[in-house]
Formats: structure tokens, C-alpha cells, sequence
């Protein structure tokens, strides 16, 4: 019995959890019997970790990127790193360089040396600071130097106009900078003193208004005086590299001197004993070298001649150095004793070596594999004797001149039906090109023509020939309107009235989807494509080569070493070219990219430049290490496994550009370039390097239209798009579609003329156009060449427009 006023439990009471003795930790070991669990534990727990173990972890990592920035500036220009390129770069016309040069190399306890024969090229030497550099000039109009030597430079010094800043010079050099890509830059403005002190600032404020579009956050260096040229020294030396991808994993050498050797053969090639410092990555002997412009070669040896730019040289007896500035020259530092203290690092390994075979040999008896047998043989002789004819030859022609006249009537059957001809314009320039010639035979065979003779016309009764100029812009404007009307009717082509459709478009098949529709990607492969190479798995590859780079695992010259390389069977222009001035570079190339393989460029129009660009137009192209000219097929950027041909170079969105050219492993970047007819260079599209892939299928769509006659509930009769029944049923399986949306099929055709019944899964309207769209795989043509002519300076034309030349003979 509860006595009154005790507490009795409610429904809300309190219900803990029974205590569970036989699922504990030591009860389920024991079950398990030491059998382990399947899950897999992580090799990093990083929750295990602590909040102040996770701060220690983030310090040490910073720690350790900034040691590595801290070596890398230290070794940069010291006595066991390469010497501290840098290039100057003029911007405007105004600035003239050798000023700048002056103040640089009055440094106070430095050594100056001239290379030979190169006023703009000299090297400084600082003992007391452990510094060296090498300073180079480019001018801003001779972008082919500029972007040579951008591709190899520790920095880059801009010179400014005080006023103006650059000119259209300089932005043309600056765009093609930015998009190939910009190592380390300092801005230095010399002049400016005339100014009184209020207005030189107000400049100085203005200048740095104008430039801060183009260099954000850059800070400008005056340079007038000793002690500025000291600050902007130590700027160089101080500031953080900038890495640029497609060098910092390739060996490459700036050349410091060069001599050729002509072979037994012939003076014209020889072998090139190029001497530098190694940079980049360790150089092997046996890999090739690229030289930058003239192409690959390969290596027989690697010498280690004396440092000509060493912090600590040695005293040779006989030649006192002055402990102050002094300024020598090359060709007095001891050639001889050069040569007698020259040492072979390695020699090339024929077994080891990399092959310069760049393209496959195709055996055009792979694909036979009978020997055809006596039937076949009398099939054939039968067919021959079927395909007799008789045809009116003059009188003493033989047997084989007579099989290759034409009759009259043949003329017209054995029209060359290319696949690309059909957009092109080059027949009808054909066709002109011919009625021209038969015109002047016609004039030659003349027997007036004899009793003529030529006179010089004075200049002022030749203005008609000012018109002969406009060649150019009737040109332009044909381009500009096959753009717009490519942009208004894309892919739109007439029907031929005199050729079949069905014999006109048989290399063309109808998509049941674009996007899901199949197509085998080595279907009806080119014959170019039996001389290509091809990676089974080209991402795989390219990790394994940039893994064995980072792992360092390559024996050969390491970098900072003064090296001599001899490079074989060099033409002799190359050293022409280097004793002409231009700067002569090496890249090691990586295992594979000297073959030719077909490369896939994803690239975006330059504001610059508006004018129309054709595909399967010749264009130049600058890619990582290489430039090339080649004709390039555009097509769409996206997911899908097969991507629509573009006619032109759109402005408003990213094209991927196929063309053959040698393999580049990215990332690289790309410039596109056009030849004006005067010789100049116009930058029309920058990107970089998307895929090395022969797989990529390219479909050029045809679009036939066709106008709707009588209109009923969900059928139409079309017109205009076929003129002839048979070519109605040889396209019946194509589905058709309109401008409006709507989807249907041929039904049956209409008489003879090629109108046709055509189902719809609705009711069309009276100004809508039936479509039907053709596709077809194209593939770039084999137009690469390696030889690009050097532009003309930019300085030469200040407009934008082609310069007529006029003859003044």
C-alpha cells in the first residue's frame, strides 16, 4: 500500500537505453576471431588532426614555398646559376635604348663585357654584390626578336615614353606578350628632367593612370641618374620570378657565341658549336634540339669550355685586371686557352639517341593481300576492251599520246567532285585564269602582234593603273559578305540545277541526332593520316614524362653550366642569321615531339583585328617553342564527340584550330598570325594547345532548303529544294525540320520536277523554310611549313592599312 502524497511515475517518465554487454569493443574482437574489416582506412586522417597540428602543418608548408622562392632568387644570376637575363624592350619610338645601356653599365665596382660584334649585348658583373647579368635590346617593331627572346628571359624591362607611354608599336608587342606568355617585367621611364618638379610629377601621376589597364599595381621606375639604375637593379634581382610552363620543362640555351664547321660533303651544312648557359631543366646529349625558327637537329657532343662570366676568374699570367670598372670584349679574353681548357662532358649514343624521323613511311602495298587471280585478270582485260574508244588524233601520234586526248563530250563528265571545293571560290578564279590565258594565246598567235613594239609611258598617263591596286579590297569585300551571309543562312547552299543532288552531295549522310547519332572515328581515314602518329593514351603519356622531369631522372648538362653543343647537319643560314644579329635559341625537345601528329588549338579572336578569316586560309602560327605556317580547319568547342565545322573565324566565341604539325605536349600557348601583302604580321587569335588528337571528328554540315507550295492539316507539298524524282528518293530516309521548329519526312515525290509530300508533326506556316541537313567528316590539309619569312617592321607603317609601293621606274 503507497502511503498518500508519494510520487507515482507519469507517461512522460524517463526511458534509458538497456545496457547492450555483448556488442562492446572487447565482446566484438574476441568474435571476430582477428579477422580484419574490408574498409579500406585512409592514408591521411586529416580530421585526426588537431587544430594547432593543422597550423603547424599550414606554417611548415609556407615555410617551405618560401625557401623555395628564396633559393630559386639567390640562384638566379649567381656564380652556380645562369646570369640574370634581361631584355630591354623600347615601347615607343621616342626612347631610344643606348641611353639606357650607358646608365646600366656605369655601376660602380662592376665589370663590363661587350659581346663581340654586338653593341646591345653585354654582360655586368658585380663581385662585391655576387650578382651577373646579361642585357639584351629588342625592338618593339621586330616582335619576331621580341617574342624569341621573351621565351628565354629571367625579366623584362619596358621603356617608356614620359609622355605617351608606348605607340601602336608597342601595343601590337605588348598584346602579342601577354598572350604568348609574360615572365617577370619592370617598368623604367628615363627623360622627364626638362620638366620643372610640379609638372614632371603630374606626368609621372598621369603615366601611371594610362598604364594601369595594361600592368596593374606596377610600379615605375625613374631612370636618369647612377643611383636609379642601382635601385632598379636590385628590383630585378630581388623580385619574384614569374614561371612560364613550356620552358620551365624543357632545357633551353641562349646562345652566347657560335662557330660553324662545314662538313666534307658540302660548305652548306655543317655542324654548329653553339655555347651557353643551360637553363630550365638538366640537357641530355642524346635528346634533339629545336633551334628556334630553322628546326630540329640532333646533338654529336656536349663540351664544358671555361665560364667567359665568371664572379671569380682566374689571373692569367701575362693580363692584369683592374680591381674598378672596366669594360673588355670577347675577342680579347684568350680563344686559345678556351680551347685548351675544353672538356667533352658526354658524347651522343647512337643506341640512346633520339630519331628526327618525323613522319611514318606508309607502304602502299599494306592493304593488298591477294595476288588477283587469272578470272580477275580477264575481268579486267574484258572491261578494258568494253572501254574502247574511237577518237580523231593528227596524223603520227602514238598510242599513248592518243589515250590522253579528251573528247569533247568527256570534258564535261570528268569534273573533279574535291570535298572542299564546293565553299571555295577557287573554280571560278580558275575558269577566269583560264579564259585569260586562252585569250592571250589567241592575241600571241597574232601575226599583227610581230609589227609591234613596246614604248615607255610617262608616270602622269598611268593613272589608270591605280585601280589595278583595288584587287585587294574587292577581295575583302567578297570576304565580308560570304560572312554575313554565312551568320544569316548558316551552312545554306544552293541545289545544283545541272549537276544531281544525289551525285552533287554522295559523299553526305543524313544524322538521325548530331549529338547522339554514332560515327566511327576511323571511318574513310585520309591518306595523311597513314604518315601521322598517334598515342594509344596521350594524357597518360604526357604525366609520365612530367613525372620523370620533376624526379629529375635525366643525366646530362645541369643547369648554370657553360656549355658548347654541337648540333649536326646545321644549315649554314643559321649562323648567318646569328651574325646578322638575331638571337640564336635552343629548346631539348621531349621524347615524341619531333613526329607529326594532328594538334587541336583552342583559340579566341583578338579585339585588334575584325577582318574576315576563312578557313583553310594560310595563317602563321606561334606555338610554345615553334612557328609554323600551316592551313587550319575551324570547328566548335564542346562536349559532344563530334563538332560542326566553322567557314569562319567567329569574333563572339571560342573555335578549337586542327592543323598537322609536330607534337607539343601542353601547356603550351598559341598567336595566329595573317601576312598582309606587304610583308607585315597582324595578330588575329590567341589560346593554347587543347589536345594532340587525330580522333577528333570534324563534321562540315550542308543545309537544302525548300519552300512549302500548298499547305494542309500536317502534309505539304515543297518545292525548290530537288529538281528531279530521282534525287527526291535518294534523300527520302533524311529527316527534315523547319526554321520554325517543326520536324517531319519525305512522304513520297510529285511528278517530275522534284516537288514532294512531306509529313509534319504539325501544321507548317506559309513563310516558314523547310531544311534538310547533309554532313559530311572533313580533315585538314598537309600544308605545314616550318619556314616563316621574317615580317616587316612595325615601325615601317604607322597605320593599320596595307601600304601601296609605288614604281617609280
Amino acid at each position: 500500500m503507497v502511503a498518500a502524497g508519494a510520487h507515482r511515475p507519469g507517461p512522460l517518465k524517463q526511458q534509458n537505453k538497456a545496457h547492450k554487454g555483448g556488442k562492446h569493443s572487447g565482446s566484438s574482437q574476441r568474435r571476430a576471431g582477428g579477422r580484419v574489416s574490408v574498409k579500406a582506412q585512409p592514408r591521411r586522417r586529416l580530421r585526426d588532426l588537431s587544430r594547432v597540428d593543422r597550423r603547424h602543418q599550414a606554417l611548415q608548408l609556407r615555410r617551405q614555398r618560401k625557401e623555395a622562392v628564396l633559393a630559386e632568387k639567390r640562384s638566379l644570376g649567381s656564380r652556380d646559376g645562369p646570369p640574370h637575363l634581361v631584355v630591354l624592350v623600347p615601347l615607343h619610338s621616342r626612347v631610344a635604348a643606348h641611353d639606357t645601356l650607358q646608365l646600366l653599365q656605369s655601376q660602380d665596382s662592376a665589370v663590363v663585357r661587350v659581346a663581340e660584334g654586338r653593341a646591345n649585348d653585354f654582360a655586368l658583373l658585380c663581385p662585391q654584390l655576387k650578382q651577373r647579368w646579361r642585357f639584351m635590346t629588342a625592338q618593339a617593331g621586330d616582335f619576331h626578336t621580341v617574342l624569341d627572346l621573351a621565351k628565354v628571359a629571367d625579366s623584362l624591362l619596358f621603356i617608356l615614353d614620359p609622355a605617351d607611354g608606348w605607340d601602336s608599336a608597342g601595343e601590337h608587342c605588348l598584346s602579342c606578350l601577354f598572350a604568348q606568355g609574360l615572365p617577370t617585367y619592370a617598368l623604367a621611364v628615363p627623360g622627364g628632367t626638362d620638366l620643372p618638379p610640379k609638372k614632371r610629377i603630374d606626368a609621372r601621376k598621369k603615366l601611371a593612370k594610362a598604364i594601369e589597364k595594361r600592368f596593374p599595381e606596377a610600379k615605375l621606375f625613374a631612370l636618369n641618374t647612377k643611383q636609379e639604375s642601382s635601385l632598379l637593379l636590385r628590383h630585378l634581382a630581388t623580385q619574384k620570378q614569374r614561371h612560364l610552363a613550356f620552358r620551365d620543362r624543357r632545357a633551353h640555351l641562349l646562345a652566347y657565341a657560335a662557330e660553324f664547321m662545314p662538313s666534307q660533303e658540302s660548305d652548306l651544312v655543317g655542324t654548329l658549336k653553339v655555347s651557353g648557359f643551360v637553363r630550365g631543366q638538366t640537357l641530355s646529349v642524346n635528346s634533339l634540339v629545336h633551334i628556334v625558327g630553322h628546326g630540329d637537329f640532333q646533338m654529336s657532343q656536349v663540351d664544358a669550355p671555361p665560364d667567359p662570366l665568371s664572379l671569380n676568374p682566374r689571373v692569367v699570367k701575362g693580363q692584369k685586371r683592374s680591381q674598378d670598372m672596366e669594360v673588355q670584349d670577347d675577342s680579347v679574353n684568350g680563344t686559345d686557352e678556351m680551347e685548351e681548357d675544353t672538356k667533352v662532358l658526354m658524347k651522343a649514343d647512337p643506341k640512346k639517341q633520339e630519331s628526327l624521323q618525323s613522319e611514318v613511311v606508309p607502304d602502299p602495298m599494306e592493304g593488298e593481300q591477294t595476288w588477283p587471280t587469272e578470272e580477275e585478270l580477264q575481268e579486267a582485260e574484258a572491261s578494258l576492251k568494253e572501254n574502247r574508244r574511237v577518237v580523231k588524233v593528227p596524223k603520227g601520234t602514238s598510242k599513248y599520246q592518243a589515250a590522253w586526248i579528251v573528247d569533247d563530250g568527256e570534258e564535261g563528265s570528268e569534273k573533279d567532285d574535291d570535298e572542299d571545293e564546293d565553299d571555295d571560290i577557287d573554280d571560278d578564279m580558275m575558269e577566269e585564269a583560264v579564259s585569260q590565258e586562252g585569250e592571250s594565246s589567241e592575241e600571241e598567235e597574232d601575226p599583227a602582234e610581230d609589227e609591234c613594239e613596246t614604248m615607255t609611258v610617262p608616270e602622269s598617263l598611268r593613272d589608270d593603273q591605280y585601280d589595278d591596286k583595288m584587287e585587294e579590297d574587292e577581295q575583302m569585300l567578297e570576304r565580308y559578305k560570304q560572312e554575313r551571309m554565312d551568320e544569316m543562312f548558316p551552312d545554306e547552299v544552293d541545289t545544283p540545277r545541272d549537276v544531281p543532288a544525289r551525285v552533287r552531295f554522295q559523299k553526305y549522310r543524313g544524322l538521325k541526332s548530331f549529338r547522339t547519332s554514332p560515327w566511327d572515328p576511323k571511318e574513310n581515314l585520309p591518306r595523311d593520316y597513314a604518315r601521322i602518329f598517334q598515342f594509344q593514351d596521350f594524357s597518360r603519356t604526357r604525366k609520365n614524362l612530367f613525372r620523370q622531369i620533376e624526379k629529375e631522372e635525366t643525366e646530362g648538362a645541369l643547369v648554370g653550366w657553360y656549355v658548347t653543343l654541337h648540333v649536326c647537319n646545321v644549315p649554314l643560314s643559321v649562323m648567318e642569321s646569328f651574325k646578322e644579329g638575331k638571337p640564336l635559341i635552343l629548346f631539348s625537345l621531349l621524347p615524341h615531339e619531333q613526329k607529326m601528329s594532328v594538334l587541336n588549338f583552342l583559340v579566341r579572336r583578338h579585339p585588334s583585328n575584325s577582318e574576315p578569316v576563312r578557313v583553310k586560309e594560310e595563317l602563321i602560327f606561334h606555338c610554345g617553342f615553334r612557328r609554323f605556317r600551316a592551313s587550319p580547319l575551324f570547328s566548335q568547342h564542346t562536349s559532344a564527340d563530334k563538332h560542326k565545322l566553322e567557314r569562319f573565324l567567329r569574333l563572339d566565341a571560342a573555335l578549337v584550330v586542327t592543323v598537322y604539325a609536330p607534337i607539343t605536349f601542353p601547356p603550351a600557348s598559341v598567336l595566329l598570325f595573317r601576312q598582309r601583302s606587304n610583308g607585315m604580321h597582324d595578330l588575329i587569335a590567341t589560346g593554347s594547345l587543347l589536345s594532340v588528337d587525330p580522333d577528333r571528328i570534324i563534321v562540315k554540315r550542308l543545309v537544302l532548303s525548300g519552300h512549302p507550295f500548298k499547305i494542309f492539316t500536317k502534309t505539304a507539298v515543297v518545292r525548290y529544294m530537288f529538281f528531279n524524282r530521282e534525287d527526291v528518293m535518294w534523300f527520302k530516309p533524311v529527316e527534315l525540320r523547319t526554321k520554325w521548329g517543326r520536324r517531319g519526312h519525305i512522304k513520297e515525290p510529285l511528278g517530275t520536277h522534284g516537288h514532294m509530300k512531306c509529313h509534319f508533326d504539325g501544321q507548317l506556316k506559309s513563310q516558314d523554310t523547310v531544311l534538310l541537313n547533309l554532313y559530311k567528316r572533313v580533315f585538314p590539309k598537309w600544308t605545314y611549313d616550318p619556314h616563316v619569312p621574317e615580317p616587316v617592321p612595325w615601325e615601317r607603317s604607322e597605320s593599320t592599312l596595307p601600304v601601296q609601293e609605288v614604281d617609280m621606274e
